[in-house]
């Protein structure tokens, strides 16, 4: 399993919103997606489903799970966490800047994390006015609802590097509420009590919980909470470290001291996580030459796999106890977190909405708003701010009243 996040470049035809599939990729559901994963060659860079098959003979080069590091500090403790597992090299560069080096065209380079994204955003632009035959400029990125400034900052600057006018960054929240929300043809009038609805999305590092409350034509978001420490990654960490120790009981030989095995093993889990979802009944693992030419075969049940994540799940437990009722992201695809969700609501959780395709929607939906070039249905948004802020001013109340 490879960390990783979507970027979905979607468009507006004929009426119509369609998310543009990728020159070369991998299915999920019923389209293409890419990975945010960027190889660095001898002679050549690649990106993302290519970059991730490249992975494994081109480890300390090929970059991924840097959305965590883009707008932090070197010393930052998130950044520390992650550099603990990352496979590539990461330093200090002056003024407390984070460095990713990498060997490229036969020489050591030192990009920034803002330079990474970049350049996975210029792919996808070049992606894109290939599908459309036209030039691309405009955009809306989504965040997580939870970015700090500096972070965001650092997107738009992605932005920038890549030649895209961001015309809006919008929380990932927002975005799936507005995906939504403006197909709703049965939404309260602006007079009436209004509709509210939670929606809960495990992604593969965070999970973001939010309450909306619909009219026709408008959408305000009353509350948000989040968790940056509980995604689909740690359920994978989970079944890594359970098989990792069989093996290591079997052959005397810890494969976490190995990032190659670690990977390989971390694709096999989360291959058996995603039909444990679908199958209840014992599922085979199996890895080829995990370590040292010994093969891994072993098996588990959604039973045994729930057992060994019950603290995750309490994790799931105290933030759903807040909000839920519509769920989208791929991790909420678990069955104990919609068995969680029916507990404490007692109902079934919704999930008609796409769940790989929501916030990409909801980016166009946004950008076809504010674009002079496309006529899109009246939707006003309110969007709530998750973080405190700070007013402050010199002189005395007298000097104001004068």
């Amino acid at each position: 399993m490879i960390l990783c996040f979507l970027f979905l470049f979607a468009q507006w035809r004929f009426l119509f919103l369609s998310c543009i599939p990728k020159d070369i990729g991998r299915c999920s559901c019923t389209f293409d997606f890419c990975l945010s994963c960027v190889a660095f060659g001898h002679n050549c860079r690649s990106m993302g489903t290519v970059a991730r098959q490249k992975m494994l003979t081109n480890i300390r080069n090929t970059i991924f799970g840097f959305k965590n590091l883009i707008g932090r500090c070197f010393n930052d403790p998130v950044v520390q966490r992650e550099m603990e597992w990352l496979p590539y090299t990461i330093i200090e560069l002056p003024g407390n800047v984070i460095g990713i080096q990498v060997e490229h065209a036969g020489e050591t380079r030192v990009f920034t994390p803002i330079q990474v994204m970049a350049a996975l955003f210029t792919k996808l632009k070049d992606i894109t006015e290939m599908y459309l035959k036209a030039k691309v400029h405009d955009c809306v990125i989504s965040v997580p609802c939870f970015w700090t400034d500096a972070q965001r900052r650092s997107m738009l600057d992605a932005a920038k590097v890549a030649d895209l006018n961001c015309l809006k960054l919008i929380n990932e929240t927002t975005a799936v509420a507005l995906n939504y929300g403006l197909y709703k043809s049965d939404l309260p009038k602006e007079d009436e009590d209004p509709r509210k609805v939670l929606f809960f999305d495990m992604g593969q590092t965070s999970s973001q919980a939010y309450i909306c409350a619909f009219n026709k034509g408008q959408l305000k978001m009353l509350g948000v909470a989040w968790d940056m420490n509980l995604g689909g990654k740690d359920f994978d960490s989970v079944l890594c470290n359970h098989f990792a120790d069989q093996f290591k009981a079997q052959h005397k030989i810890d494969i976490r001291n190995n990032r190659k095995s670690v990977i390989k093993l971390q694709e096999a889990c989360e291959k058996l996580k995603k039909q444990m979802s679908a199958d209840p009944n014992d599922i085979p693992i199996s890895v080829e030459s995990l370590a040292q030419d010994y093969d891994f075969y072993s098996k588990m049940k959604r039973q045994q796999f729930e057992q060994l994540c019950e603290p995750l799940f309490g994790k799931v437990q105290t933030l759903l106890e807040r909000l839920i009722k519509e769920t989208v992201g791929g991790s909420t695809r678990l069955p104990m977190v919609k068995a969680i969700v029916s507990r404490m609501f007692g109902r079934e959780p919704n999930t008609t909405l796409n769940q790989d395709e929501a916030v990409s929607r909801g980016c166009a939906l946004e950008c076809a708003i504010l674009s002079p070039t496309f006529r899109v249905r009246e939707f006003t948004t309110t969007d709530v701010q998750p973080y405190a802020v700070t007013l402050t001013w010199s002189g005395d109340m007298e000097d104001e009243k004068k």
